[in-house]
């Protein structure tokens, strides 16, 4: 069986380093690669993008040379949309199909009415750690850490921006699977996930989890069953 490699892209707020231990979890076949995006992690140094279709020609610009063999792309909320439209910039750059989309945790493109209903315009610190809050998958002693809240808060505000400002474009389907997993507390209703279906002429597979938007840690063990699970099949028609 070929190996396969897995680009991850982080969530909102978030270093890729999120899935640095998924090195340590998956199969030795699987090579868990996190992408870091500009302005958070070994990137710190570099400006906040709030375009997701000009990070996502930038990030599949340094992903293309490092593609070697059958791959997949994997993103959890903004991640989701941000693989996805990596995915297609890939395809523009003449790049191998992936073997399949993983989105997690979130609506597919056509079908985010109301999804982020004010993002479009930037928040104040206040009302971001509120939204953090309500996401409850920051402890509260983050939370009232001003210093790693100064680090942090920036970031999420271009990453919020960038979600509210995202415009979907109309493109024929990509030539891949499309795997969604979902969280059943989560705000994404099961027919926003499914309308991600539209977006492949693969197979497609919906995978509900229990527990809210950030069922990716809480069932961690899980995910990268199903991620392995479905993978090596793939890749065995490579």
């Amino acid at each position: 069986m070929a190996n396969v490699q897995l680009f991850c892209l982080p969530y909102s707020g978030a270093s890729a380093m999120v899935y640095s231990r998924w090195r340590r979890a998956v199969p030795s076949w699987l090579s868990v690669l996190p992408v870091e995006l500009p302005g958070r992690g070994a990137r710190l140094g570099e400006p906040l993008q709030t375009d997701m279709a000009a990070l996502a020609r930038q990030l599949a610009a340094e992903i293309l040379p490092r593609i070697h063999g059958p791959y997949a792309l994997f993103g959890h909320s903004l991640g989701a949309l941000l693989a996805f439209e990596i995915a297609h910039a890939l395809r523009d750059a003449g790049a191998p199909p992936p073997l399949a989309l993983i989105a997690s945790g979130t609506a597919a493109p056509t079908r985010r009415e109301d999804y982020e209903r004010g993002f479009a315009d930037p928040k104040s610190d206040e009302e971001l750690k509120a939204q953090l809050r309500d996401l409850q998958g920051t402890p509260p002693e983050v939370l009232a850490n001003q210093e790693l809240m100064e680090l942090t808060l920036p970031i999420l505000r271009a990453d919020f921006l960038m979600c509210g400002r995202y415009a979907y474009r109309q493109r024929p389907p990509l030539e891949c699977a499309l795997h969604v997993l979902g969280g059943a507390d989560d705000r994404a209703s099961q027919g926003q996930l499914v309308a991600w279906q539209r977006e492949g002429r693969g197979s497609f597979i919906l995978d509900m989890l229990p527990g809210g938007h950030f069922f990716l840690h809480e069932h961690e063990a899980r995910v990268l069953r199903l991620l392995a699970s479905q993978l090596p099949r793939r890749a065995v028609a490579v």
